[in-house]
């Protein structure tokens, strides 16, 4: 047990450097180009799956609780919060950086998205068209009590560490927790998970991306780098995972059917295209 301790602080040690830069450029981003990229996003029009499945692979925070408050008060369509939901990264991407994964797995990873949540948006908006109604004001009024601009008026540099250390609290227990698998038991274990199977994996995957954490997403992503999990079961559980922003839905769309069927609607693309990735052998 206390070489499992003494590896599992290695492993987590080394990898918060490289967890502070990646949080410290994606804060400088978020700064920087935020309120431009969802003024873009509501002005997208019939576009705007294509345009939020594009911005929402990029690593801002907060965006898809933005947009769960920008389809309430319906400035954008019911397939362009899909396809946000669906191309969000949340935590994944500084995940992948930080464990040093090659760049051409992680293009295909954020294409992957992309192209999912943007193929699902326009599907749902061919299928049920619905006139914008711009409601500015309550747009604003949502988004200033629900922080959609995530650290805005805050150092970078604190908010980059802040995200560093919660992120790196959660790899130190999910890398505890494999390392006490592979120690104890072996690594034929971890091949052996039910997160390694065909169909079964996607689904319980989707299930663990259906929790409106940022723990969700390292979990999943620590596992598949860990190959604990196939990456059909990632994908779909990354699919499903929208960061806060099924949180933020609930509470600013008070129609709750409507709501349920979101995220219904997420949860099943994700399983479908996690199983389908599965059965195709796609792989990184």
């Amino acid at each position: 047990m206390i070489h499992v301790i003494e590896h599992t602080l290695l492993d987590t040690l080394k990898v918060i450097p490289f967890l502070f830069i990646t949080y410290l450029a994606m804060e400088y981003l978020e700064h920087k180009a935020g309120e431009k990229t969802q003024s873009f996003v509501r002005k997208s029009g019939k576009f705007g799956p294509v345009i939020g499945s594009l911005f929402g692979a990029l690593p801002q925070c907060g965006f898809s609780a933005a947009a769960s408050n920008f389809y309430a008060g319906r400035v954008i369509t019911v397939g362009t919060l899909v396809a946000i939901f669906l191309s969000t990264s949340d935590e994944m991407l500084p995940i992948l950086i930080s464990q040093s994964v090659d760049v051409v797995v992680i293009a295909k990873i954020l294409a992957m998205k992309v192209v999912v949540g943007m193929a699902a948006g326009l599907f749902l908006d061919f299928m049920f068209p619905v006139k914008e109604e711009h409601d500015h004001e309550h747009i604003h009024e949502m988004c200033e009590h629900d922080h959609c601009n995530c650290g805005k008026g805050e150092s970078i540099w604190k908010s980059a560490l802040s995200h560093t250390l919660q992120i790196a609290f959660f790899l130190l227990l999910i890398t505890f927790a494999l390392n006490v698998v592979l120690e104890f038991v072996g690594e034929e274990a971890l091949a052996e998970l039910v997160l390694n199977k065909p169909v079964l994996g996607p689904l319980l995957a989707s299930v663990v991306g259906l929790v409106p954490n940022c723990a969700s997403s390292v979990v999943l992503t620590t596992l598949y780098i860990e190959g604990a999990m196939s990456f059909g079961a990632m994908m779909a559980g990354l699919l499903v995972n929208s960061g806060v922003g099924i949180l933020v839905l609930l509470k600013s769309n008070t129609n709750r059917k409507e709501d349920l069927n979101i995220i219904g609607c997420v949860f099943v693309i994700g399983v479908i295209a996690g199983i389908i990735i599965d059965l195709l052998g796609i792989v990184a």
